[in-house]
């Protein structure tokens, strides 16, 4: 069986490629990666001083690439709209749009706009942002939307109807991840399906990176140093990946000339190379995912485009 690799990925030159929390970890790697095989990367990120110095690092290892940065904080709707409206005045179209900002918060707190953080700025951010620079990408040929997802999702449970079942006290880190990683998927299938209704040429795939060594939230970091210390949790080490290997999936999902809307790539198990890969029943729930995306446009007050695609008016 062919190992899918970073040799993999085919050029890219001539593409534009928006990557969200992409100054360190997971991130980084597939920015960086993309920006190796030629396309143009915007690091989409929250901290300007994070993100230039990831730029820095990008072109101390290509000095060719082009590498822009993007201020962009998914826990305010206010940074999302800024964001958006920077990247309409820079861009004619964008190519690729990687949702991989993320992670989770271990003490119960909200965003800018009253959202739990978690499903705040795992999927209501995310869900902003990309209806409001899909304009961008869905009349683009070969154009994708990348959600990195994870194997978290397989343990999720939702309710639209409440995104936030254990607010204050009750407030469980590891529950809310998973919820927000099933939203995730939810969302990634159901806008694939939306953009086959309005006959786009653009297609939504989703990637996870596996049990891979990342921040997985800022707030996380010193957990993470602990449980992934090798001198404190050998056999953890030993049961994850690299950055550079979790990325694998996602990247496959943005760049795999045989990639289908709603395809999922990522390790079959915790670590390995990327194959495809189905998730759970429950995040193929058409009713759900209906729910989910008419609650998500309702909180945040971004309605996606329902018009049919140029290219398919044109040959109509």
């Amino acid at each position: 069986m062919h190992r899918w690799s970073f040799d993999d990925i085919p050029a890219l030159y001539g593409r534009t490629a928006v990557v969200t929390g992409s100054s360190t970890g997971l991130g980084f790697a597939i920015a960086d990666a993309l920006a190796r095989r030629g396309a143009e990367v915007v690091l989409a990120c929250r901290d300007a001083g994070r993100a230039a110095a990831a730029a820095d690092r990008i072109w101390a290892g290509s000095p060719g690439a082009v590498v822009r940065t993007l201020p962009l904080d998914l826990a305010s709707l206010a940074s999302v709209h800024t964001a958006s409206h920077r990247l309409h005045d820079e861009y004619g179209h964008i190519d690729l749009l990687v949702n991989n900002a993320g992670g989770f918060r271990r003490r119960y707190s909200l965003t800018e706009d009253g959202f739990e953080s978690t499903i705040g700025v795992n999927h209501l951010g995310p869900f902003a942002f990309t209806g409001l620079v899909l304009d961008l990408l869905q009349d683009t040929p070969g154009a994708r939307v990348v959600t990195v997802a994870s194997n978290g999702h397989l343990n999720g449970t939702i309710d639209p109807a409440d995104l936030d079942p254990e607010a204050g006290p009750r407030y469980r880190f590891a529950k809310a991840y998973n919820r927000a990683k099933l939203a995730n998927l939810l969302f990634a299938h159901e806008l694939d399906r939306r953009l086959r209704a309005v006959g786009a040429p653009a297609i939504s795939v989703a990637g996870h990176p596996g049990l891979a060594r990342t921040e997985g939230g800022r707030e996380m970091n010193r957990l993470v140093q602990i449980v992934l210390d090798p001198r404190v949790n050998p056999l953890m080490w030993k049961l994850s990946q690299s950055a550079e290997m979790g990325a694998l999936g996602p990247l496959r999902a943005a760049t795999d000339p045989l990639a289908r809307g709603g395809d999922y790539y990522g390790p079959r198990g915790r670590t390995g190379h990327p194959e495809r890969v189905t998730s759970s029943s429950l995040s193929h729930d058409a009713v759900v995912q209906r729910r989910l995306w008419e609650e998500s446009e309702r909180l945040t007050g971004v309605t996606y485009p329902t018009k049919r695609s140029r290219k398919n008016e044109a040959s109509s």
